[in-house]
C-alpha cells in the first residue's frame, strides 16, 4: 500500500485510527527521525513494521535541540527520499508537521528537562540539546498514541493498553545517551509506550551510519573509522573478560591526526556514570557501554557499543 503524508496531527490521529480499524490492528509502532534517512533508519522502520500492525514514521527537524542556527540551516533535508525509503520499507504513515503546527506559540515556555543524565557527555558539549530533543519526543509519543482518533463507541481493538492497541515506538542504539533519556522519561512520566531499541546499522567498514556522514570527505571517513575500532577493541576485551585498558584505546584514536576526540569511556548504561572497572589491570565483569565523541574534519560523529561478560 502507497505511503500517505500527513501534515497536522489531526490527520495523524484520524488516519491512524482508519487504519487501525481497517486492518483490525492490534498494535502501532512510531519511528521518530529528523529525516535525511539513511540504512539505519530503514532498519527501524523494518523493525517497527514486522512487529506492528499499523506503523507512522514522523520527519521533523527540531529547532530546539540545535545549539547553532547555522547548524539547523545545515541539516539535510530530502522529504521526497525519505518517504521512498519509507514506502519501501511498508510504513504505513508519515508525519511531517511544519514548525509552527509542533510549536504553534512559538518556542514552548514549558519543556521537558533531561535533568543531570542530559548534563554529561553529550549534554556537556551541547547545553541544552537533551532538553530540546525530549520536548519534541514527548510531543511525537503524545501524537503517536495508537486509538487517539477512534470515535467514543467506536470499534476500539484488543490490546495492551487498557483496549487499546500496544504502541511502541523505536530508537537506534547510536544515540545511546538519548535513548537512555527517552527511556528515563517514558517510565518517569508514565508514557504509555514501549520503547524499542534497534543495533547500530554500520558500513562496510564499520562506521555508524549518520545523516552527517554526506559532509565527510574521502580521507575523512577513512580516518573517522578508528573510531569503530576502538569500540570493537574494547568489546573484544570485555567478552574475554579481559581488562579493558582504556588507554590504550584512547592511544588507537589519537594515533589518527583528523580525529580530535571529545570524549572516550565506558559507563553504566542506565545512570551514564564512568565504570570502576575502567582501569588496567581489572578484568571486565557486568554490563557497560563504551562511548566515543569526535570531531572529524567539519563533522561531529558518535558511536557507542554496548559491553558485557
Amino acid at each position: 500500500m502507497p505511503i500517505k503524508l500527513v501534515t497536522t496531527a489531526a490527520e495523524l490521529r484520524s488516519e491512524s485510527a482508519r487504519l487501525l480499524t481497517q486492518k483490525q490492528g492490534a498494535s502501532q509502532g512510531l519511528v521518530p527521525t529528523m529525516g535525511a534517512l539513511h540504512e539505519g533508519h530503514a532498519q527501524l522502520a523494518r523493525t517497527a513494521v514486522e512487529q506492528n500492525d499499523v506503523v507512522v514514521a514522523s520527519i521533523f527537524v527540531n529547532p530546539l535541540q540545535f545549539g547553532d542556527a547555522a547548524d539547523l540551516d545545515r541539516y539535510p533535508r530530502s522529504l521526497d527520499a525519505d518517504l521512498a525509503l519509507l514506502e519501501e520499507q511498508g510504513v504505513d504513515l508519515a508525519f511531517a508537521p511544519s514548525v509552527e503546527e509542533v510549536y504553534p506559540g512559538g518556542e514552548p515556555v514549558v519543556r521537558v528537562t533531561a535533568g543531570s543524565l542530559g548534563e554529561k557527555w553529550e549534554g556537556a558539549s551541547r547545553p541544552g540539546h537533551f532538553d530540546g530533543a525530549l520536548t519534541v519526543v514527548a510531543k511525537l509519543l503524545h501524537y503517536g498514541i495508537p486509538g487517539a482518533g477512534l470515535q467514543a463507541g467506536g470499534a476500539f481493538v484488543s490490546g495492551s493498553t487498557g483496549g487499546l492497541p500496544a504502541y511502541r515506538a523505536y530508537f537506534g542504539q547510536k544515540d545511546a545517551q538519548q535513548l537512555t533519556l527517552v527511556r528515563r522519561m517514558v517510565a518517569d512520566l508514565n508514557f504509555p509506550v514501549e520503547i524499542v531499541a534497534v543495533p547500530t546499522v554500520r558500513s562496510s567498514g564499520g562506521l555508524a551510519l549518520s545523516s552527517r556522514n554526506r559532509f565527510l570527505s574521502e580521507e575523512q571517513a577513512e580516518a573517522a573509522l578508528v573510531l569503530s575500532r576502538a569500540l570493537r577493541l574494547l568489546e573484544e576485551r570485555a567478552n574475554g573478560h579481559e581488562p579493558l585498558d582504556l588507554e590504550s584505546a584512547e592511544d588507537l584514536v589519537a594515533s589518527q591526526p583528523l580525529v580530535e576526540v571529545d570524549y572516550f569511556d565506558v559507563v553504566d548504561p542506565r545512570t551514564l556514570e564512568p565504570l570502576a572497572e575502567n582501569c588496567k589491570e581489572t578484568p571486565f565483569r557486568g554490563e557497560g557501554l563504551a562511548i566515543i565523541a569526535a570531531k572529524v574534519g567539519p563533522v561531529r560523529l558518535i558511536d557507542n557499543v554496548p559491553l558485557s561478560s
